[in-house]
């Protein structure tokens, strides 16, 4: 943990975590509900490295740290044992039944993205190295790599049933008994046992009857790397569970509710769940399928068109399941095929701009922002980049979207869940060899890459600086200016009025406040959205030519939680200038009784000569409000 030793300081500091009542986190500061203050060593605190002062306001004692709360926020919550947020809460978010399977699906598989693509990775290097004659696949040096390889995928159940278990408010290890009693060897080895008889004989879910359960027939089935029947399972777990924690005892309770919850659904998951899942998984697989054989090369068209805008929606998280799914029941997939060239167009596109450029600030950026693309992380181009031009980011989706045609056309499969940009290539090597579907990938990735670059080259960009940017000479310096426009209208304060101490002393940066008088916020400059808090009362934005604006809408209003507040755009968004950012209902939060004294700061003051501000007494919205000195 980057943070164990200050989050260490932090709860002694606070008097110790008998003495913490609950800890949530803002923008910049640690939340605690103490017990005592009075046992909590303020000074200390505020003389602290990494503290940078604490504030005492709304029954909360606020240690202020910074831009990076939140990870502190997630060392003193591991090293103190405290429930997070959301766990703690009682009322989560109302999400459509769409978004709810995606927050599921993310929840469920992102813990294990890194792991799958190291050990996919892994696997897939095997793979090639076999080809290249390097060594045989009888090798002991196969064989461990292979075992390495394999671990993850051929367990999936077991580590999948922990992640689910997490999701659904469960016992981990209740999951994860569940998902290793699917992959029991003892229980494989009965899948190949003569049947007793068959059920459905003659349809699509034809299956043996190997044993039975208290005289139930019971279908087996080979769960070894499936996906579907743990994350079912261990819905229905946790369900189970939680019937049996209202009516066992206390005393009895840590065992009893394992006990009674694993002897009800390990059954139910042989019996039920397990091969209605099996079924409706071969299904899906099937059903992807033939819509990509109907029209391969349109599926690969509107996939690898719309992969990185499924990314950063999170839609993909729907098609992961599919992809994985597909190579539990066929050995293979052809869903994330289609994705190949994304990465890629979009890193060739990165290049021409970082050739044509001759903004030095933003060849700067360019050049990591390739070097990680390259590696299949884009992050750095689409937000930094591509998508604030507009023009790049669909430039970059149409070369992937040839990419994604010509990988469905040429028939690439990938055969195992293998890393991003160049290290998923291995993925798609056959396991008997090289074959037109991998040349196809390798194809498919060089014109993505190319096209995307050719693109770029012909249709150029706007290279020019902000318009908000002025440039002199000044005792022979180029000195520049970035103009911050007033995102409020109402009566402007200076900092020091604002009754809070991280704000009032200038510790979280130098800036301006204003009174509102009516309930919107638009945006100060053209830029990105990079922080957008839950309780939509604050808003950090960073300029195009890189200020970072904090705009925090009232005192202790995070704990409103949300109430009142309406947000008009997302994290990652770009914006333009004066587009509507936030509303707020100001009488509401009034007669709830906090104070909407707005600070509008420039965090990152300390990379500028001066922050200059506005000496009007009230403002308008669009008018000058700070002058940033580059």
């Amino acid at each position: 943990m980057k943070y164990e030793s200050l989050a260490k300081d932090i709860i002694k500091n606070v008097g110790g975590k008998e003495n913490v009542n609950s800890l949530t986190h803002c923008v910049t500061r640690l939340r605690f509900k103490l017990k005592d203050e009075n046992k909590a060593n303020t000074e200390g605190l505020k003389n602290m490295d990494g503290v940078v002062t604490v504030v005492q306001s709304g029954g909360q004692y606020q240690v202020v740290i910074g831009n990076h709360v939140p990870e502190v926020y997630a060392d003193v919550v591991s090293v103190g044992g405290f429930s997070t947020a959301s766990e703690d809460s009682s009322s989560e978010e109302k999400l459509s039944p769409f978004n709810k399977f995606i927050d599921i699906i993310s929840g469920v598989f992102a813990p294990t993205l890194g792991v799958l693509a190291a050990t996919g990775m892994i696997k897939g290097f095997n793979s090639l190295f076999v080809a290249l004659g390097l060594y045989g696949d009888k090798s002991g040096t196969y064989a461990i790599l292979n075992a390495i390889g394999d671990s993850l995928f051929y367990f999936f159940p077991i580590f999948l049933g922990y992640t689910a278990s997490k999701k659904f408010k469960g016992n981990n290890f209740i999951g994860m008994a569940i998902g290793a009693a699917l992959v029991y060897p003892k229980i494989l080895a009965l899948t190949t046992a003569q049947p007793l008889y068959t059920l459905f004989n003659g349809t699509m879910i034809q299956s043996n009857v190997n044993i039975t359960f208290l005289g139930i027939p019971v279908i087996l089935m080979d769960y070894s790397s499936s996906v579907i029947p743990i994350v079912l399972a261990a819905y229905v777990g946790a369900k189970i569970e939680s019937g049996f924690k209202k009516i066992i005892p206390d005393v009895v309770k840590t065992f009893l509710v394992p006990f009674c919850t694993l002897l009800v659904t390990v059954p139910l998951t042989f019996i039920v769940i397990g091969p209605v899942a099996t079924w409706a998984g071969k299904l899906i697989g099937t059903a992807t399928l033939a819509i990509i054989n109907l029209s391969p090369v349109l599926a690969g068209l509107f996939i690898g068109g719309f992969w990185q805008v499924f990314v950063m929606f999170g839609l993909h998280w729907g098609l992961i399941p599919i992809a994985i799914n597909n190579m539990v029941t066929m050995h293979y997939d052809t869903v994330l095929s289609a994705a190949i060239g994304a990465s890629f167009a979009q890193t060739g596109v990165v290049l021409a701009i970082l050739l044509k450029t001759k903004n030095k600030k933003l060849k700067s950026l360019s050049i990591p922002a390739f070097i990680s693309g390259i590696f299949g992380v884009t992050e750095p181009a689409i937000y930094g980049i591509t998508l604030p031009r507009k023009k790049p980011f669909i430039l970059s989706c149409i070369a992937a979207a040839v990419g994604g045609a010509i990988a469905e056309f040429m028939g690439t499969k990938g055969f195992i869940m293998g890393g991003l940009g160049v290290f998923a290539l291995p993925s798609y090597i056959n396991p008997q060899g090289m074959d037109k579907g991998f040349y196809g990938a390798i194809i498919a990735v060089v014109v993505s890459f190319v096209l995307g670059f050719i693109l770029m080259m012909v249709a150029g960009f706007k290279d020019e600086e902000s318009k908000t940017e002025e440039v002199k000479k000044e005792s022979n310096e180029l000195i520049r200016q970035e103009v911050v426009i007033s995102p409020l209208k109402g009566e402007v304060k200076p900092l020091s009025e604002v009754k809070d101490e991280a704000f009032s002393k200038g510790v979280l940066g130098k800036g301006i406040a204003i009174e509102p008088k009516e309930g919107k916020v638009v945006s100060p400059v053209e830029g990105i959205v990079t922080m957008l808090f839950p309780t939509k009362h604050a808003i950090g934005i960073t300029s195009k030519n890189g200020a970072e604006i904090l705009i925090h809408v009232g005192m202790d209003t995070v704990q409103l939680e949300g109430k009142y507040f309406t947000s008009k755009v997302q994290q990652g968004d770009s914006i333009k200038i004066g587009q509507e950012l936030l509303e707020f209902d100001i009488d509401a939060i009034k007669k709830e009784g906090f104070s909407l004294i707005t600070p509008v700061i420039i965090t990152n003051s300390d990379r500028y000569l001066d922050i200059i501000e506005t000496d009007k007494k009230s403002i308008n919205y669009k008018e000058d409000l700070l002058t940033v000195m580059i």
